[in-house]
């Protein structure tokens, strides 16, 4: 058994590291450039319309995305939606009292109330009576995959059994086969903190990055997989073959981010977790490559994981990757120097 987490313990002490690496010299933005969870320019009219208690821009945004089939983009913005009203419901409130029936608003109740039930000390039960709500939103769009990523999460809180899982996940890929939030919710599911085990969460992503489209976030499942293994403890132990598969992942997941263009928001959020895959491996250069890519657009997750304050989290590792990095290509250079010709050493 080898032991993989000397770098991942480091993630996850709380103390802050100084601001003392070259960020500019390495291709990376000021701190102050680098924001949390930005909204694109499609989702902050409706975020800023929803602090004002006005849900028009909200349906408006639900409504295209949904005429148009673009489900990633429907989950995604339901997402940030959903965290908006959980503190401020206003506008959710007036949105329902006027159109009681919209299938969007419908969505963006069921999610608000499963996420809510989520954090209840009586989860399943909360999470059971909610279930109506769900199966509302499912019937208001049958074409939909979102309600159904909803009902992966709620079997999961519901301590549903593998047959009811499985019955659930087929209506999900039927609807949209490579439904990236639909993924991630039965991998979460299958995974050794539920109800499977590593090697059944990483069968299950290979075979779905395996057959999912070029481009597609679904490839970087796999590193979802490694990361639900990474952090099951800091005392935590690997074989040799769990860290080729995560080396494996995180080298699929390299491949996907490179058919992005760098800043990109839309593989942000993977390549976040790619950037804390290789910073807890030690693969220095390649995390390096990733915070460039990254950009301005750090991700709560994976940092919230790991620490309190996600944006901290993410500036210290990427400040800790470039002092690597440094010190390595330092000492390599040094090596250099200190070899005569043909490769033999100054004093051979």
């Amino acid at each position: 058994m080898v032991c993989t987490m000397s770098f991942l313990r480091a993630l996850l002490r709380t103390a802050r590291l100084p601001r003392r690496s070259p960020r500019g010299a390495a291709g990376l933005l000021a701190d102050d450039a680098v924001l949390l969870d930005a909204p694109d320019e499609r989702l902050s009219p409706a975020l800023v319309a929803a602090a004002l208690g006005e849900y028009g821009p909200a349906a408006k945004l639900l409504a295209t995305t949904r005429e148009g089939a673009e489900w990633e983009n429907r989950d995604r913005y339901l997402g940030r939606l959903v965290a908006f009203a959980r503190n401020r419901d206003g506008w959710l409130t007036a949105w329902l009292a006027a159109a009681p029936h919209d299938p969007d608003a419908l969505l963006v109740k069921a999610e608000l109330a499963v996420r809510r039930a989520w954090e209840s000390p009586v989860r399943a039960e909360q999470l059971r009576a909610v279930g109506p709500l769900i199966t509302a939103a499912a019937e208001s769009d049958p074409r939909d995959p979102v309600p159904w990523r909803l009902a992966l999460d709620h079997a999961r809180g519901t301590h549903a059994t593998h047959t009811v899982f499985e019955a659930l996940w087929e209506e999900a890929v039927r609807r949209s086969s490579h439904h990236y939030g639909c993924h991630v919710a039965a991998l979460r599911y299958l995974s050794a903190a539920w109800y499977g085990s590593h090697r059944e969460c990483f069968d299950f992503a290979e075979r779905a990055a395996e057959d999912s489209l070029p481009g597609s976030l679904v490839r970087a499942l796999p590193l979802r997989a490694a990361f639900a293994l990474m952090i099951e403890g800091p005392g935590a132990r690997t074989t040799s073959v769990q860290e080729e598969r995560i080396d494996v992942a995180a080298d699929l997941a390299i491949t996907l981010s490179a058919s992005f263009a760098p800043g990109d928001p839309w593989p942000a959020e993977v390549r976040n977790l790619l950037a804390f895959v290789l910073v807890a491996r030690g693969r220095w250069e390649a995390a390096l490559e990733q915070f460039r890519r990254i950009g301005p657009h750090a991700a709560s997750f994976p940092w919230s994981s790991v620490s309190d304050d996600p944006l901290g989290r993410f500036l210290d590792a990427r400040d800790e990757t470039v002092l690597r990095v440094v010190a390595a290509r330092s000492s390599a250079g040094r090596a250099d120097r200190g070899r005569g010709p043909r490769g033999r050493g100054r004093y051979a």
